[in-house]
Parts: structure tokens; sequence; C-alpha cells
């Protein structure tokens, strides 16, 4: 809406002969540029930021990255630039006739006296308008390349021994992951490449980062993810940068991007997509709870199935005596005493092949329990971890005043350093 205070900036005009065209001598004469400069600010000045509806015509974005077109109606047409650094953001460009939504404020371009309006914000009218628009072209893109084909896709590790992550170190996601890994798996290293997960130049980021952990040829398989949010925020997993870093991975990549219903594009080309950054730690690791109690039966399981299997031999070899006729009794005594001399016999082996096993198993079991960091803590030692998870090693690791994690045998302990007391 126009602003009473701004009418005026053409008072100058109320004094000058032009509201009297017949004066002979003008008192003073304007430059071009002066006008057009008193209409700009009349323009800026009388009408705030706003929307304006209408149709994309004359698209053009320049190696600069300043982007010219006009927005149209059945009657008028306005035209418009939208600069570089607000053209960034767009996730695509507009094709021309498409509705469109665009916002920001008109002004004049001076140099040619040309009215437009300088947009920093262009949506579409459609349902996620230009984000899912720029989705499907670059899904359809990578399935014409065939790098959607589940054939392609490489097996994740049963049981690795060193996991990658690629994500914010700021973020809930990581330590949901940590916490997840260290509960199931705790003897699995884990490496972590910190990046960003939204806003300008993350993709790329995010791309450079699985890029180094596989070159570094250390994880066996590589988590890429970060929290929930807006089609926006996760728009960086959305971007061909870090599709080609996963489509070239040697290492099994697995894609935890925010909740069960987002879906991106590093979902679909990744080698296995987790509803959550916490599904996917539990998805690459085994639950070692589990592992050990399967352990301890195998051996209770293995002698149950040979009893089962003699028993069953013996019972279809009465009933096959029984079907000719012979007395039974006579004929499966001796018979009967063999298996009954050749069961001990393999009841003695097997009692020693089990406490072998059992010896091998408790062996094992010591040193994944000697190799254990809970193991250690439970005698008494504590690991001092600062915020996002890093291990404070040596005082000098430690600032005063800086709060820690303490990490005890049966749970972590914030605490705050308050003197430091290094050895002489």
């Amino acid at each position: 809406m126009p602003k009473q205070s701004d009418l005026g900036l053409f008072s100058d005009l109320n004094e000058e002969p032009f509201m009297d065209p017949t004066a002979p001598t003008p008192e003073r004469i304007w430059s071009v540029s002066e006008v057009n400069g008193a209409i700009r600010k009349l323009i800026e000045g009388s009408v705030d930021t706003l929307w304006v509806r209408g149709e994309v015509g004359n698209w053009k974005r320049y190696p600069s990255g300043h982007c010219y077109f006009s927005v149209k109606d059945d009657r008028s047409e306005l035209r418009c630039v939208m600069f570089a650094r607000n053209a960034a953001a767009l996730p695509t460009d507009p094709d021309d006739g498409m509705e469109v939504r665009v916002f920001g404020n008109l002004t004049l371009y001076e140099k040619k006296g040309a009215y437009q309006m300088s947009v920093r914000r262009l949506e579409s009218e459609g349902a996620e308008g230009l984000w899912r628009i720029a989705f499907e072209k670059l899904r359809s893109q990578l399935e014409t390349e065939g790098l959607l084909d589940p054939a392609r896709k490489q097996p994740i590790p049963k049981h690795p021994a060193v996991v990658g992550i690629v994500t914010s170190t700021t973020g809930a996601a990581l330590r949901d992951m940590i916490s997840v890994l260290s509960r199931r798996a705790p003897w699995v290293r884990v490496l972590v490449r910190g990046t960003r997960v939204q806003g300008e130049g993350a993709a790329d980021e995010i791309a450079e980062a699985i890029n180094d952990l596989v070159a570094t040829g250390e994880p066996e398989v590589v988590i890429v993810g970060r929290g929930g949010g807006s089609i926006e925020d996760l728009w960086a997993f959305n971007e061909e940068a870090v599709a080609r870093a996963i489509s070239g991975s040697t290492i099994p990549i697995v894609s935890a991007v925010g909740h069960e219903i987002d879906v991106t594009i590093s979902d679909l080309i990744a080698d296995l997509r987790a509803p959550t950054p916490s599904a996917a730690a539990e998805e690459v690791v085994p639950d070692g709870v589990g592992i050990r109690e399967g352990l301890s039966q195998m051996p209770v399981e293995l002698a149950k199935g040979l009893k089962g299997m003699f028993k069953r031999r013996r019972t279809m070899m009465e009933h096959a005596l029984s079907r000719l006729g012979l007395d039974i009794d006579r004929k499966i005594q001796p018979v009967q005493q063999r298996l009954d001399h050749d069961f001990g016999r393999l009841q003695i082996g097997l009692r020693g092949v089990l406490d072998l096993r059992r010896q091998r198993l408790m062996g094992v079991e010591g040193k994944l329990d000697a190799l254990s960091p809970l193991a250690t803590l439970k005698r008494g030692y504590s690991v001092a971890r600062t915020g996002d998870g890093q291990i404070l090693r040596s005082v000098s690791d430690f600032v005063k005043g800086d709060s820690f994690m303490l990490r005890v045998s049966d749970g972590e302990v914030i605490a705050e350093t308050t003197e430091l007391r290094g050895e002489e």
C-alpha cells in the first residue's frame, strides 16, 4: 500500500514550471538520472514487500547466477530479477509457463528506466513445488543410468569391526547412533566425519566426508544421515553430489535421513535404507548379548540332536525286525548291546568334545570381556568424553570450566572441570 510519508518525494516538482507548461524559463531542469532515481525511491517507499502470483515467462539464468524472467496473467506482465544469493536457494529452475508465486519488493532499474520486481523467494503453486520437481528429475536421471538398480546394492557385513558415520557432530542423531552401537557391540570402533547436514554447501561437505571415509579403507560400512526436518532441511540428501558419492562408494552405505515417512535420493541409491539413525545403528551391528547366549546353547542343542537321532534309528530298526516276524528279543539283544556300547563310547567322546568347546567358549568370552570397555569400567575405571563423544585422554585435553561426561560402569555422570593438576 502507498505510504503517505513517501508521496512527497516529488514535492520539488510542484515548485517547477511543470505545473505551468507555458512558463518561458524553468528555474530548474532535472536530469534523466535524477528523475529515475526519484521514481525508484517513490516506488520502493510506497509499496512494502509482497507476494505476486503469475505464470513464468522468458526465464534465463546467467553465469553470474542472476536470473531474469517475467510473471504474467491474461492481462499484464511484470518483469522480475532474482539475484544469485536468492536464486542459489532454488532446487531447480522453473519452466516457462509454470504457475508460481514470487515474494519481493518493487523497484526501478535506473539505467533503463525499467520498473521491475526484485524477487527474494519463488515457489511453485503445486504440491511441494520445485522441490518435488527437482527430486523427480534427479531420480529419473539416476534411474536411466541404472544407479537405482537393486542388483547394484552391496551386502551389509554381519559383524563389522569398524563403522563410519557421516552426520552433524552437534545433532541428536549422532548421540543416538553411538549409544546404540556401544550398547549392542561395544567392541566396534566408530569413525565419525562431522559435516553440515542442511543449508548451502552442505551437500558438497557430505559427499566429501563419504569419499574421505571410503579412501581410508578402514570402515566396513558407513551410515549417512540426520534427524527429521522439512523437505528444505533434508534437501542436501537429495542433491546429485551426495548421490554420486554414495553410488561410487566401494564400502556399503546405509542411508538414515529423517523419519520413516521421509524418502530422499540418498535412501534410494544407498545399499540399505533405515527409517531413523538409531535403526541404522541397529542394522549394522549384531546384538552382543544374543550372540553370547546363542554360543552357550550350541553344545546343549548338539547333544539333544544326536540323542534324538539315535532314538529314531533304534525305533526304525525295531519296527523293521517286527515286520519280518523274528524273535525281537533274541535277534535284537546283541544289536542293542552293540548300540548301548557304541552310545556309551559316543557319550564319553561327546562329553570330551563338549568340555573342550566349553573351555574354548569360556576363553573367547574372557577375551571379549577383557576387550570390552565395560569390563574395564567395572573394575573402577571411568572414561571422560566431551559432549560430542571425543575421549579426553590427557590433562591437556580438559579446559577449566568446561563440562564433560564421565562414563562409569552403570551410566554417565555430567561433570565440570574446576582444577587441572598435571603430573610433575
